[in-house]
């Protein structure tokens, strides 16, 4: 099966809780307290894992530091797609929305971390 993504996926391993999601035409649901655990991420965006539920077509607000760097990534993060496993989670796919170009670099240099 071809590639489709316009940037390669890196391994990650990072956990986030979002407390809220929210809609454009500001639909909020609060007090999700969900652990997500990310396993990927390109410039694009991320794929996670949790137990909790949570609609696709939201966004929510992230903060990710990668473990070569100590800078912050401020990003809003829409959920694109969603998927039940067997054991109960979900699986979710998610692209960044609005993130700068200043960014990229810290991408790359990831990868090139992950790789050495």
């Amino acid at each position: 099966m071809e590639e489709k993504r316009r940037y390669k996926r890196l391994p990650i391993d990072l956990t986030l809780e979002v407390s809220e999601v929210f809609k454009q035409d500001h639909d909020i649901i609060e007090n999700l307290d969900a652990q997500i655990n990310i396993f990927d991420i390109s410039k694009a965006g991320i794929g996670f894992t949790t137990s909790t539920f949570i609609p696709e077509g939201y966004y929510f607000n992230a903060t990710i530091i990668l473990k070569n760097s100590n800078q912050k990534i401020l990003t809003v993060v829409k959920i694109l797609y969603r998927r039940e496993l067997d054991n109960g989670m979900y699986r979710y796919g998610c692209e960044f929305t609005g993130l700068a170009g200043i960014f990229d670099s810290l991408f790359s240099d990831y990868e090139k971390f992950i790789e050495a």
